[in-house]
């Protein structure tokens, strides 16, 4: 405990004595003590100068529980209007105890304030002590809720004299009102269409519920006041909902609520079944285009003419792009989504660790945001950047033994662009057109709807595609 602080802040901010400075720090000693024991914080707050306020000039944290404030609140000032318990203390002399109070975090505390007074019974302090009971307050609040709630359902049944729907009769819901042995005391229309669907003549009235759905059985033997539970009955699925109704302390009743989920279902088990289709496919479609790889490979394995190799091998990277994207897809969740990050960075690292066959030491490096892109839309991108990286790779580093590349993303609202950077010879507009960069602008104009530019920088060259996540729709 610092006491030379208890000191600096009652000379500068009160009118008390050394003597009175004394006292405080004799109470200051035991704060610690007080604190554990409590399970409390403790703080001594003094009346300022002009005594409309007070000050925080002590304080100390419980280590037997958790703190009320994150932050210190010594040297903080106190203001009637938040601490009226406080002011009532300085003022009368009277302790006040568990009050409730609201601290400047915003939590609720359990508040007891007693006087510090000197010999001659003057009041020269408070000591304070706070718990948390935010979470206990908030539980009395559902609680006063729940209870609330629990009249007005338990109050339905006595309206079933009237000649009105007590519940609404659009609600789909089939919902059941029993007596506490399970006998139906109310159902509303779409619950009665329900039991006709069992017995077509009966009157279900005084009966129980579950002589017509024997899967509720256990459901109602739970004692849990709320279950929600799927169940098979008459050839279809059903949420079940049982709500058991307290009214003090004792049991005022339950509600039983069907739902007819099996459209919801059916539906769900649909979507797996063509998702599981749709990986399938996209997994044949990769064994295909690997197949077409692996025998470019051979082929160049067995000898090519020099001057077809190159072609062989762009070709190459192409097919292998596209295959990079349903790997992509194929290693993650989402059936038809691709990481464009990840995916550039495969294609990316791909062809730099061929261009070190050709003793060429070539870094590459990726930055900026992860988007996801349709499968559709990732094997254009993924053509394109292809091209592009392989471009520098190629040509860049002509008359370099080493050499860096840049990869870029921005995403920009719907827009997405990428740039690739190096740092080699430098683009020259008069450079005879590739057929590299004649796939990147067809690619960006047909499939992507997007713009290409590539010009010289300071030092290499930079190439841009500036594309929309998501296609333009053309109106014929």
């Amino acid at each position: 405990m610092n006491y030379s602080s208890v000191e600096e802040l009652c000379f500068q901010h009160t009118n008390l004595s050394d003597e009175d400075v004394n006292r405080i720090k004799e109470v200051v000693v035991n704060l610690p003590l007080i604190a554990d024991i409590n399970k409390a914080n403790v703080f001594i707050d003094c009346p300022t100068k002009e005594g409309k306020h007070a000050i925080v000039v002590a304080e100390a944290v419980p280590t037997t529980a958790k703190s009320v404030y994150e932050k210190s609140v010594v040297g903080k000032f106190a203001y009637e209007a938040f601490e009226p318990s406080v002011f009532l203390t300085l003022r009368t002399g009277k302790p006040a105890f568990s009050n409730r109070a609201l601290t400047q975090e915003g939590k609720t505390v359990d508040q007891s304030v007693v006087p510090i007074k000197r010999l001659d019974n003057r009041v020269i302090g408070t000591l304070i002590m706070e718990k948390d009971i935010t979470e206990l307050v908030q539980g009395q609040i559902k609680m006063e809720a729940l209870t609330d709630t629990t009249d007005v359902l338990s109050g339905i049944p006595m309206g079933t004299a009237e000649n009105r729907p007590i519940i609404p009769e659009m609600i789909e819901e089939s919902i059941f009102y029993l007596d506490l042995n399970g006998k139906i005391l109310y159902c509303n229309p779409s619950g009665t269409n329900l039991i006709q669907e069992i017995d077509q003549e009966g009157t279900w009235i005084g009966k129980p519920l579950v002589s017509y759905f024997p899967v509720i059985k256990e459901i109602l033997k739970d004692p849990d006041e709320l279950i929600v539970q799927e169940a098979k009955m008459l050839n279809k699925v059903f949420q079940i909902k049982k709500i058991q109704l307290i009214k003090q302390e004792k049991t005022g009743g339950t509600f039983v609520i069907f739902k007819n989920i099996t459209e919801l279902r059916e539906k769900e088990r649909e979507l797996i079944v063509k998702s599981v289709a749709i990986r399938e496919i996209h997994h044949r479609v990769k064994n295909n285009l690997q197949t077409v790889a692996s025998l470019l490979r051979l082929q160049m394995r067995r000898g090519l003419p020099e001057e077809s190799k190159v072609h062989f091998v762009e070709s190459l990277n192409r097919i292998t792009s596209i295959a990079s994207v349903y790997e992509i897809i194929l290693s993650g969740s989402s059936v038809d989504d691709v990481d464009l990050y990840k995916l550039i960075e495969k294609i990316g690292n791909t062809l730099v660790l061929e261009a070190e066959h050709d003793h060429k030491q070539i870094s590459i490096t990726y930055a900026g945001s992860h988007s996801r892109i349709n499968s559709n839309k990732a094997v254009s991108v993924a053509l394109v950047v292809n091209e592009l990286i392989q471009n520098c790779v190629k040509h860049a580093f002509k008359s370099q033994s080493a050499g860096k590349i840049e990869v870029i993303f921005h995403q920009r609202k719907d827009q997405m662009e990428i740039q690739v950077m190096d740092n080699g010879e430098g683009y020259s507009p008069l450079s005879k057109p590739s057929l590299g960069l004649d796939i990147v602008k067809l690619m960006m104009e047909h499939d992507l709807s997007g713009h290409f530019s590539i010009e010289r920088a300071k030092t290499g060259t930079i190439a841009t595609v500036r594309f929309p996540l998501q296609r333009e729709v053309v109106q014929l």
